[in-house]
């Protein structure tokens, strides 16, 4: 039996185009619709996941032989990019689901019980979200204090995370945790715990400048459940595939629409200006030029990484993914990513002036440099750059 076409291979251009358009229509008419009012309550945008739930844009990553649209991660790229053009906080949320999907998609598929629940997760749309850093570990997330503990079939786990993005309205979340109770703390796995498995107990509350509807609240997360829910195969493996470079290029991507709309604002602040003294063309256009470039550098960027990752999931040896020259690359599209977004969301303000700087204005600017400057703390730059230093050293490819 012949194995079925992704989209992609059916027709490259038309159907995946079909599809931004639809994504594009779902921003323009539900998801910046809501943006402002998810910004000021810092509450989860319904509306928006729910229209991307209905397009089964959810499983967008899942194969195409379980139901899902088999999208590749440049597709699902640009997707984030789109969102992120509309409400930074619908596109991380869509983004984090993603990364979570990848893990599955990636190391556990061939496993029955997920490749059942990749299928359950194309018929219900199921939200999945991340409990990675741990309260006394800090954002070290290849390091874990809790423990799954394993009695027969039947495991339990409880851990302290002082942030879990969405926690509280998702169907799943994928736990990292020591293996035993007798393993080192970088020995991990990553366990599905469904809604039905665990208590949440809130521990903060996400009261923040930006980001504010993915409703990213500290829990105590406590589960018990089955051992088949356990991913195969150690956590470190999971990471250095997926979990690090799928993340740092859909946030990537993501931040990459904030700064295209924010240029988009500024261009219409410039035309406005162009109009009042036609032949002139107004120093804001100039500006406009140069921000245009940093814009460039930024694309090019994640495309460059793209690249690679598509050319080491291709070649599928497990043995490059955890180089430290790919794991360098890829943490330094998150480090230059998230302060080109500053950088060019910063002079899109300049550009459009008051315009940008007011919240009732048509041109206002404020949730996106708000949302800019949570770019470089999520996972902070400063932990990254720590890492590569060290990576340099005994880095040889």
């Amino acid at each position: 039996m012949p194995k079925p076409l992704r989209i992609a291979e059916i027709s490259p251009m038309l159907d995946f185009l079909a599809l931004t358009d639809r994504v594009h229509a779902i921003g323009r008419e539900i998801i910046a619709q809501y943006a402002d009012e998810v910004d000021r309550n810092a509450r989860f945008p319904s509306e928006s996941l729910e229209a991307l739930k209905a397009e089964k844009l959810l499983t967008a990553y899942v194969p195409i032989e379980l139901g899902g649209m088999g999208l590749d991660i440049s597709q699902l790229s640009k997707i984030c990019e789109i969102l992120g053009q509309y409400c930074a906080s619908t596109a991380m949320i869509f983004a984090m689901h993603q990364i979570q999907v990848g893990c599955i998609v990636h190391h556990a598929l061939g496993a029955d019980f997920f490749a059942n629940y990749a299928r359950d997760m194309v018929k219900h749309q199921y939200l999945l979200a991340s409990a990675t850093t741990e309260l006394g570990i800090g954002g070290d997330v290849r390091s874990s204090i809790c423990a799954v503990k394993i009695d027969g079939e039947l495991f339990t786990l409880d851990k302290q995370a002082p942030v879990i993005s969405y926690g509280a309205m998702a169907d799943a979340i994928l736990v990292t945790c020591r293996q035993s109770e007798a393993a080192a703390k970088s020995d991990q796995v990553q366990v599905l715990v469904r809604r039905d498995d665990l208590t949440l107990t809130q521990l903060a509350g996400w009261d923040t400048l930006g980001f504010r509807g993915t409703c990213s609240c500290g829990f105590s997360l406590v589960s018990k459940g089955r051992v088949e829910q356990i991913l195969p195969g150690p956590y470190a493996a999971i990471h250095s595939k997926t979990m690090h470079p799928f993340a740092h290029i859909v946030w990537g991507s993501l931040w990459l629409g904030i700064a295209s709309d924010a240029l988009g604002r500024a261009r219409i602040a410039v035309r406005a200006e162009a109009r009042k003294n036609p032949g002139v063309v107004p120093i804001s256009g100039t500006r406009l030029a140069e921000a245009d470039i940093v814009l460039f550098t930024m694309r090019s960027g994640l495309q460059s990484v793209l690249a690679d990752y598509h050319r080491l999931l291709d070649a599928n040896n497990q043995d490059a993914f955890s180089s430290f020259g790919f794991a360098i690359r890829v943490n330094n599209l998150k480090i230059s990513s998230s302060n080109l977004v500053i950088d060019i969301v910063s002079r899109a303000m300049l550009i459009c002036g008051i315009a940008g700087y007011k919240n009732d204005s048509k041109l206002s600017l404020g949730r996106h440099l708000r949302d800019a400057f949570g770019a470089s703390l999520m996972v902070n730059n400063d932990r990254i750059l720590g890492q590569n230093a060290t990576m340099q050293i005994g880095q040889r490819d």
